[in-house]
């Protein structure tokens, strides 16, 4: 297993890299005209399309119309949850919790000279949709990185769905799930979910936002709903990009990119260093690792189709490199970081040092690792609690305060031929007995 080698000296390397990036979002094909037709099914005809399109696409056979968890299947699946889980799940919902905690937005309130009153309040998202995807990507982590913020917002109703019909669940999920207060889980999963949650169905509550990742359907029918509901971001495959240099130890490198591709075959590891017996080091270590790797498989395509090592003579190529990728995840696997670390405008979220291996972001650092992919870390951030609370900006204007200002605004409606603007404010300015 070789990484594609790229150096940075190449004439008009950064255009054949934006060339490389580009090709990795196009792989993935256009769902839209299919989605569409399943969010309109289920719109018209609630519970039964969506049940009609779990069996269809999770091959299913079950004759059950119940696609929501009872209490009683709820106790049932929690008492099947390990020791050793639970307390990892635990820690780790502590240790986002307090992170995340750390967040929250205070109200404000000012007076003008004026005596104008100007302020500003938050408030919860009252409902919020959870997609958690079910099979080979069945993670609790993703409840608690979806949830625990929203709990910390103050939203009261939270509900999840994931595919479970007929089929066991994993009870880490359920388990997460009631840890976060969670009111109702929900047994389905693809566009057809997302749909139920954005309407809402005899079964299903509507929900005012949903967040959570999923497959190119589950993505192409958030995307579709937007503006109907809110979502957290349309996000793509995951990625990595570690920055690394002699000193750096290449089987450590190896495996965080193996960690990083074992997710999906259309993921992306790239190694950025300044090292070429770096990258003749890492290429050995992944072949060996991959070797006993249960996702042997889905990696070897990830590193094969996607996996990218470039090298970067000096720091000034390293940064443009870094920022023109704008990757979700970074690592600085550098002796001399802090100086590269300054002037890192482009990432999601940032892991320092050698013992900051991306994995410890997906569970347990706190943090969150809901993180903007595919170049969109060039204008968006990762799930944070502001995403679950609305801003509402409150102003009361005094006597004095429109007397002051208000041939101000007549003014401005005037040139801008809003008569009627003009006239809202002037009506009020007009003396008693005029």
């Amino acid at each position: 297993m070789k990484l594609k080698f790229f150096n940075t000296n190449q004439k008009d390397f950064l255009k054949k890299l934006q060339v490389i990036l580009e090709k990795r979002k196009t792989k993935q094909s256009k769902k839209s005209f299919f989605v569409r037709k399943i969010l309109s099914n289920v719109k018209r005809s609630g519970d039964t399309a969506v049940l009609n399109y779990e069996k269809k696409f999770s091959k299913v056979k079950t004759k059950t119309k119940k696609i929501r968890f009872s209490k009683k299947e709820i106790n049932k699946i929690l008492r099947k949850v390990d020791k050793k889980l639970k307390k990892s799940i635990d820690t780790a919902y502590d240790r986002i919790k307090l992170f995340h905690s750390k967040q929250k937005f205070s109200s404000f309130k000012f007076k003008d000279k004026f005596k104008n009153e100007l302020s500003y309040k938050y408030s919860p998202i009252e409902r919020v949709g959870v997609y958690v995807p079910g099979g080979t990507a069945s993670y609790p982590s993703t409840v608690l990185m979806n949830c625990i913020p929203a709990l910390v917002a103050g939203v009261k109703n939270i509900y999840l769905t994931t595919p479970a019909l007929g089929t066991p669940i994993n009870p880490g999920i359920v388990y997460a799930a009631k840890k976060c207060g969670v009111k109702e889980i929900y047994k389905t999963g693809g566009p057809h979910s997302i749909a139920a949650l954005t309407y809402g169905t005899k079964t299903f509550k509507k929900v005012d936002k949903i967040v959570g990742p999923g497959n190119a359907f589950v993505a192409a029918a958030k995307k579709e709903v937007f503006g109907d509901v809110g979502i957290d971001m349309v996000a793509g495959p995951s990625e990595v990009s570690i920055i690394a240099d002699k000193y750096s130890n290449p089987e450590w490198i190896a495996s965080d990119l193996i960690a990083q591709a074992e997710h999906d075959i259309f993921a992306q590891s790239i190694l950025i260093t300044n090292s070429i017996d770096l990258i003749k080091s890492v290429n050995l270590k992944l072949e060996r690792q991959l070797l006993s790797l249960p996702k042997k498989i889905i990696a070897s395509k990830s590193l094969k189709n996607f996996g990218l090592a470039i090298y970067a003579k000096n720091q000034s190529k390293i940064l443009d490199v870094v920022n023109t990728i704008a990757p979700e995840h970074l690592e600085i696997n550098f002796n001399k970081y802090k100086s590269i670390l300054k002037k890192i405008k482009n990432a999601g979220s940032i892991f320092i040092g050698k013992y900051s291996p991306e994995a410890m972001g997906d569970y347990i650092a706190g943090p969150n690792h809901v993180l903007p992919t595919s170049g969109s870390a060039k204008f968006s951030s990762g799930l944070s609690v502001s995403d679950f609370l609305k801003r509402h900006s409150l102003i009361k204007i005094t006597k004095s305060g429109i007397e002051r200002l208000g041939p101000s605004v007549i003014n401005l409606a005037q040139y801008e031929n809003l008569e009627g603007h003009a006239n809202s404010v002037r009506i009020r300015l007009k003396k008693k007995g005029n």
